[in-house]
């Protein structure tokens, strides 16, 4: 928790020389030591520490001993995708967050992309060009965004239509357009392969990448959201296959788990099916440098989920190798 009164704790100074030592460590390049250094855990502030001010949901961060967060404009009572950003607000959330040793790790910048209605779509451009702008004062160069499917009415909903080539046709449209305003804005877009989006595995992933040719478009990997009706007996297989076609482009991880195939995964970290060892040990493999997000999970399973976390990070990321 905070210290009380005026007095400086060993925490606080902990904290501050950590302000500038964990933004490196969030998703920048680091300077190669005798092996790769484990990711460093964050959270997406908004769905865990889901109301308070932001300075208390920072204080909630902190507190749990997090590094690092995605952020959202809603922790500043703002929707998630707002039409302006005040031109102060960048500045004070990069202040506030690193007067606690927090870095911001990425910024959720979701709409749906395959939204049936144009219009939808170009508003969500105009406003992802708002949440781009502001990224580089508030510290991060990474925005999370979504492919999203034909359903009108949730980003995160299975449509039947996703699969038929006018949906590609225009989330690709709408992606490369998005892709542009990253460059204009030099921040890279961070989508996520998610089994009831139009790009709804590494394959399609791989294949968006390729259209669109950027450097700014990367991935966002959950491993909990892979896996199609039947295929969690070919868990491995899978994820093999996924970052062996998108690995070298994941720029950010989650951390949650799943129970079952078929949907998106629900459960918090570690108490689910996922194969952490494999998962994390690809993380090594692949050389991935960003952060691994907690996501899906109340503020009081925060904790059993970091413990579970760092015994696994310690074992796929061994000191001294």
């Amino acid at each position: 928790m905070p210290p009380q009164g005026g007095g400086r704790t060993r925490r606080d100074l902990f904290y501050g020389a950590g302000a500038i030592a964990v933004g490196t460590a969030c998703g920048q390049r680091r300077v190669k030591a005798a092996g790769p250094a484990p990711p460093q855990i964050g959270i997406l502030l908004a769905t865990t520490f889901t109301t308070g001010t932001l300075r208390a949901r920072l204080d909630g961060a902190r507190a749990c001993g997090l590094s690092c967060v995605q952020m959202s404009m809603a922790c500043a009572n703002l929707p998630e995708m707002p039409d302006r950003i005040p031109a102060q607000l960048p500045e004070t959330i990069r202040r506030e967050a690193s007067a606690r040793g927090i870095a911001i790790a990425s910024v959720t910048g979701t709409f749906n992309m395959t939204h049936p209605d144009a219009e939808y779509r170009r508003t969500g451009l105009r406003r992802l060009r708002a949440l781009a702008e502001a990224c580089p004062q508030m510290g991060t160069s990474k925005i999370h965004v979504c492919t999203g499917t034909r359903d009108p009415n949730s980003m995160w909903r299975y449509h039947p239509d996703n699969s038929l080539p006018e949906s590609w046709r225009d989330m690709v449209a709408c992606m490369r357009a998005a892709t542009d305003i990253a460059r204009q804005a030099n921040v890279i877009l961070a989508f996520e392969p998610e089994m009831s989006n139009v790009v709804d595995s590494a394959r399609k992933a791989r294949r968006l990448l390729d259209e669109i040719g950027s450097p700014h478009l990367k991935v966002t990997m959950d491993p909990a959201n892979l896996f199609h009706t039947g295929e969690l007996p070919r868990m491995r297989e899978i994820l093999d296959e996924a970052f062996g076609l998108v690995g070298k482009d994941i720029v950010l991880c989650h951390a949650k788990d799943l129970d079952r195939d078929g949907e998106a995964g629900h459960k918090p970290a570690g108490q689910g099916v996922l194969d952490y060892d494999r998962y994390l040990g690809l993380l090594r493999k692949f050389g991935f440098e960003g952060p691994l997000l907690l996501h899906g999970l109340s503020v009081e399973q925060v904790p059993g989920c970091m413990a579970f976390l760092r015994a696994k990070l310690r074992s796929a990321f061994p000191p001294g190798e």
